[in-house]
């Protein structure tokens, strides 16, 4: 990765962070669902199920602001580097009088 542009590193690494989020996501969905199915009364079970309802639509909320800040971050940096390079290319070379 020694000379991987760092826009497609800022990408992959919010990539690797979105999977993990929505796995911890699912496991925890799938733990209060499972307390609804065991709850003995009608009140806690729609309580459980919809907190595991909720629990999936903030974390799909939360990822897709982590990808698009990171979209924004690596298209920021790919921008830069390509303003820096034509204006290291715009310069013209100082040619040396000689004495």
């Amino acid at each position: 990765m020694a000379e991987a542009d760092l826009d497609v590193v800022i990408r992959s690494l919010a990539k690797q962070q979105n999977k993990t989020l929505m796995e911890a996501a699912k496991k925890r969905h799938a733990k209060f669902m499972g307390l609804a199915a065991k709850a003995n009364d009608k009140e806690a079970k729609g309580r459980y199920k919809q907190i595991a309802k909720d629990t999936l639509l903030y974390a799909t909320a939360a990822a897709r602001r982590l990808h698009v800040t990171a979209d924004n971050a690596a298209d920021s940096y790919a921008r830069s580097m390509k303003k820096a390079a034509e204006q290291i290319s715009a310069k013209k070379p100082v040619k040396k009088k000689k004495s």
